[in-house]
């Protein structure tokens, strides 16, 4: 058994000129922009920061500070809620950017007297979405407040209208579908049976065939340190997970026969992801649809005896992605039909003002392509979905340059001080 104790240092020192030349092309890349990204939104957080602090009410400063929550009761719920994650910097809080998913939650809770604070509400997530990434079936739970006594707490009609006032608040790309009452310790996180991911993308010149058979080789359980983004700062050292479903097909068909603009989707299901599991998944699968490499590449990478270290490859585009369902035992939802409305509305005008632009955009394509010999591929439309630099001259896969091994990571923040492993005598041949 391998314990993992994480050394924090408030005291964050800067990486010396030895330890920035242990890190790999990738990680110095990604190092760069974290550190750009940061700078950034420091500089805008201190221009809001001055900003709110000149607009803010003293009324509504007022009328907060004086609810007195101690005569309220409270209650554990469940809420499930959907977000348009394109335009947010992903779900979690985070300290160089409020502009989250889960800042926007907490103000609207907040605001609300829905809770006092986070601290004290019992908080948990099913689940954290990166930058850029959707959700249609996001799920926390927290503590409270409550209208209905403890004894009538059955009486879910009677209960506030937590939707209702959440979406009030909350910015229309962000809503409240449903919510479920809960024991007090049930967890969003720890009780979630399973999570079910989608990833939407156009068949271009794919293969699709080809990529439904090399995905089923990540079905059962593996260790994917070759086939995620390894976290090992942050104490993660177990990479195994176990894949429950896994399927690519095509899930709409474009109406003019034009297969090129088939819309195809990636469901993958699991009780628990990685860091950017789902992202690499799908950048090695565009490979194989594209014909690069072979089904069996999967196979390989899942090998990590003969294959330690983790060659080098493009994540797939965050755009695509959406966590689409998470499945809990016994959750009784309740769904107000005159808010679900209102929602569904509100999601029609996406759909509709994105129709619309992608429609223009159609037109636009039809005529050029009309104005082209008739033998000429224009299959380009998935060419977008791998990030990062294409050779003109394509490595195989197996035979580019690698990153880091685990074990070298592993190894490297120990020496850093910022990572312990603890194993105990009896397992101390258990490869991490």
């Amino acid at each position: 058994m391998t314990s993992v104790v994480l050394n924090r240092d408030k005291s964050k020192k800067l990486s010396t000129k030895e330890e920035l030349s242990l890190l790999d092309k990738e990680n110095l890349i990604d190092r760069i922009l974290q550190l750009e990204a940061h700078n950034f939104q420091l500089k805008k957080i201190i221009s809001k920061t001055n900003e709110d602090g000149r607009k803010k009410s003293s009324s509504e400063h007022k009328s907060r500070k004086n609810f007195d929550f101690s005569k309220s009761q409270k209650r554990h719920i469940l809420l499930k809620f959907y977000y348009l994650g394109w335009d947010y910097h992903g779900f979690a809080v985070q300290e160089d950017t409020t502009n989250t998913v889960e800042h926007y939650l907490f103000e609207a809770l907040i605001k609300s007297c829905c809770i006092q604070n986070r601290e004290t509400s019992n908080y948990h997530r099913c689940g954290r979405t990166d930058k850029g990434v959707s959700a249609f079936s996001q799920v926390i739970s927290l503590d409270i407040r409550s209208r209905l006594s403890l004894e009538n707490q059955i009486d879910l009609q009677a209960e506030l209208p937590y939707c209702k006032i959440l979406n009030r608040l909350l910015p229309k790309n962000i809503r409240c579908i449903a919510w479920s009452p809960a024991s007090d310790q049930f967890s969003a996180r720890f009780d979630c049976k399973h999570r079910m991911y989608k990833y939407f993308f156009p068949r271009g010149n794919l293969n699709i065939n080809t990529m439904n058979n090399a995905v089923k080789y990540i079905m059962g359980h593996h260790d994917f340190r070759n086939i995620c983004k390894m976290d090992v700062a942050n104490g993660v050292v177990n990479f195994n997970r176990s894949i429950l479903h896994a399927e690519v097909s095509v899930y709409r068909r474009d109406p003019d026969q034009n297969e090129g603009y088939d819309m195809c989707q990636l469901i993958i299901t699991s009780q628990a992801f990685l860091w950017h599991q789902i992202r690499c998944i799908m950048g090695v699968l565009l490979l194989v649809g594209q014909g690069n490499e072979k089904p069996e590449v999967m196979l390989e990478l899942l090998d990590v005896e003969k294959y330690p270290c983790k060659p080098q490859y493009n994540l797939a585009h965050e755009i695509p992605l959406n966590l689409f369902h998470c499945e809990y035992e016994e959750s009784e939802w309740f769904i107000d039909n005159k808010e679900l409305m209102e929602v569904i509305k509100t999601l029609q005008q996406d759909w509709a003002l994105n129709t619309i632009k992608s429609t223009m955009i159609r037109n636009m394509l039809m005529e050029l392509e009309s104005k082209l010999e008739n033998d000429v591929d224009t299959k380009f439309q998935n060419y977008c979905l791998l990030q990062g630099v294409q050779s003109k001259v394509y490595q195989p896969l197996m035979k580019r340059m690698t990153c880091e091994s685990l074990e070298n990571r592993i190894e490297h923040y120990i020496k850093k001080r910022r990572l312990n492993l603890k194993q105990e005598e009896t397992t101390k041949e258990t490869k991490l």
